[in-house]
This record gives C-alpha cells, structure tokens and sequence, in this order.
C-alpha cells in the first residue's frame, strides 16, 4: 500500500484517532513533510527527519515556541538514515554516507552534504538504510538481503560500523535479513536490532525479529534459519538452527519492525525505564493486517525479551491503516516523538496532564 503523494493536512491527521496508555497524550509535532521517516535529534533541539520516496531531508525547528520545517537536503537518493552527533549531521542514502558539519548553525543556508562512505551496494531491494552512532563513537550502518530471500554475497545481510570520517569499516553482524532500526542497552551497551522476516512462506510465519549482538561476528540465521527455530525450506537443507544466534524476542509474523529506542527519559513512569519502544510499520501482504502500532518490549535480567504490548495503536481500522509508525525518538525532556511516513508527520507522546490555555 503506497503512501499518498503528499503529506496529510494537519487538520486530516488521524491523531484524534489514535490511543495511548491512560496517563499519556499525543499531538502532532510536525506535519507537511512527505515520507516522514527516520529520526535524530540535534544538540540544540532540531529534529532531523529522512525520507524513503522522495529525495529530501528535512529538520524541525522550534522557533520563538513554534515549530517550522525546513527542507534541510535536496535531491538526494532514498536519504531514509539520519544520524547527529557534535554538530553534524550524517545522512545515509542507498549507497552512501554524507554528512553535514555544523548543520544547526546553517539550517537557513546548509552546505551540500560531503560524501565519506560510497562503497555501499547500489540494490533497491532492501537498499535504505538506517544508521546510528554508537557507545564507541562509531557509525553503524546495515546492508539488507538484495531480495525477499536470497542467498547473498560478502556485501549484503550485515551491519558494519565504521570512524566517523568512513575510515576502518568492518563487518560485526552477519545473517540480517533487512534491520531498519537498532539502539544500544542504556546499561550493558549491546546493540539491539529489528530484523524485518522473509514473505511468501505464510501468514504466520517468520515473525520478525528482535536480536542483540554480545561479540563481533555474530551470524543471525537469514537465510538458512528463521525467528531462531524454523530451518529455511530453500536454504536450510543441511542446516541446524544451532549454528546461529537466535533472536532474543519475536515481534510478530509481517509486522515490519522498524525503528527502536531504548528509553532512558524522566517524564514516562518508572516501569518504561530501559523498555525498547518499538514502531512497527505494519504488513503489507498479509491478509489480516499486523503492526501498524507502537510498542514495548521489556527484557528479562538476561537481556531476553519477557513481554510485549501495545504503546501507541489505532493507526489499523478495518484491516485499513491511517497511518504508518517509522522511527520513535526520545526528547531532552523525556516525551517521545513518533514517526508516519504514511501521512507525512511526526507525533508527540507526553505522559501528565495535559496543558491547557490559561493555567
């Protein structure tokens, strides 16, 4: 199911629609930017925000209390993986990585994007990135399988990190189907990832998946083995599910996990301390919609996966959605920002009172 062509009016946004926990609110952020995807937060309070079908990039400014979007980039190539630290900004396209110095100073006027990484795959199948920058100051970046379900080259399934200067790339993870968002463990600084399952095997079947890796050079299965135990009936003659890392959780058949954060915020009640906070796109060829929602995960002592349940829903209606959650992004002020690339906007989740003119 195809986005619209254009972003959804405010006043058509389906935020009245939507449900939260009791004790928590949503509102619209920012609209008006078409294929609102992945999110990063700049030190001075600017929301960069990436985009898969079309060629922008655009940041959220607060300005004298309201907020304006600006197209920071144009004529880019699917730039969907934005990332932001000391000043810059790193932009991932389909096969390269750019980034932007000092982009919050020149967000009137910013400078083109410099290129530091072009050695990425060209694919289109599972091509955009999601990127992010590290405990260990580096930037991490995936390659997804160049199919639906594929037996792929060196250069495809993975996650390589890489300096901030796209120097010393190396591969830490391998057997990644299409990962479109991970965050590091607030305690242990493991990195956590989505993992998006292979279609056309079944309905219910694999789920997707929700991995972390504990040493460099981890394996994940794709495409031999999926969600940890089921043997790929294409490729997995002659293969145990023993030989790869199982996921530490599993986050439902097609639903299309995307972006994850681990949140560390002040203004959720303690028991959202360290949760993952899960978006999850929603199918797009099942025939009972799954996904379409936000939610949270919360983990054993062991790092595993004890439970998921629903955050942020009502974006699914009638086996229809109005709505597609991307990426989610912690603020300084520990509110949570929501991404919708079906509607081009991003919400605001708030948890107390809400506020109202005149008090």
């Amino acid at each position: 199911m195809a986005p619209p062509p254009i972003p959804a009016a405010p006043d058509k946004l389906p935020t009245a629609r939507l449900k939260v926990p009791a004790g928590f609110n949503i509102e619209v952020y920012a609209a008006g930017m078409a294929n609102a995807r992945s999110l990063a937060l700049g030190d001075k309070g600017t929301v960069f925000v990436g985009s898969r079908l079309v060629d922008k990039v655009y940041a959220i400014v607060n300005k004298d209390g309201k907020r304006e979007v600006k197209v920071l980039a144009s004529g880019l190539y699917r730039p969907n993986g934005v990332a932001f630290k000391d000043g810059t900004l790193y932009i991932a396209e389909l096969s390269k990585i750019s980034k932007i110095e000092k982009v919050e100073d020149n967000l009137d006027n910013p400078p083109k994007p410099t290129v530091i990484f072009d050695k990425l795959p060209k694919d289109e199948a599972h091509g955009w990135k999601f990127i992010a920058i590290g405990p260990d100051n580096k930037l991490y970046a995936p390659v997804g399988q160049p199919g639906n379900n594929v037996l792929n080259d060196d250069e495809h399934g993975l996650i390589r990190r890489m300096n901030l200067d796209g120097s010393g790339a190396e591969v830490i993870a391998r057997g990644v189907r299409h990962t479109v968002g991970f965050d590091w463990h607030p305690q242990t600084k493991q990195l956590y990832f989505t993992d998006n399952g292979r279609d056309w095997m079944s309905e219910d079947v694999p789920e997707d998946e929700l991995n972390r890796i504990t040493k460099v050079g981890e394996h994940f299965g794709a495409p031999f083995c999926l969600q940890g135990n089921i043997v790929d009936p294409e490729f997995g003659w002659g293969k145990s599910c023993d030989e790869y890392t199982a996921p530490v959780g599993l986050l439902g058949p097609h639903s299309a996990a995307l972006g994850m954060r681990f949140y560390t915020g002040n203004m959720f009640p303690k028991t959202y301390t360290n949760v993952a906070i899960i978006a999850r796109h929603g199918s797009w060829n099942r025939s009972r919609k799954v996904g379409g929602d936000v939610v949270i995960a919360k983990l054993n002592k062991d790092g595993t996966m004890k439970s998921m349940e629903p955050f942020l829903t009502g974006f699914l209606e009638d086996n229809k959605y109005i709505g597609r959650p991307v990426d989610v992004l912690q603020m300084k002020d520990g509110s949570l920002l929501v991404s919708d690339d079906y509607n081009g906007a991003v919400y605001r989740i708030t948890h107390g009172k809400p506020k109202t003119a005149g008090k």
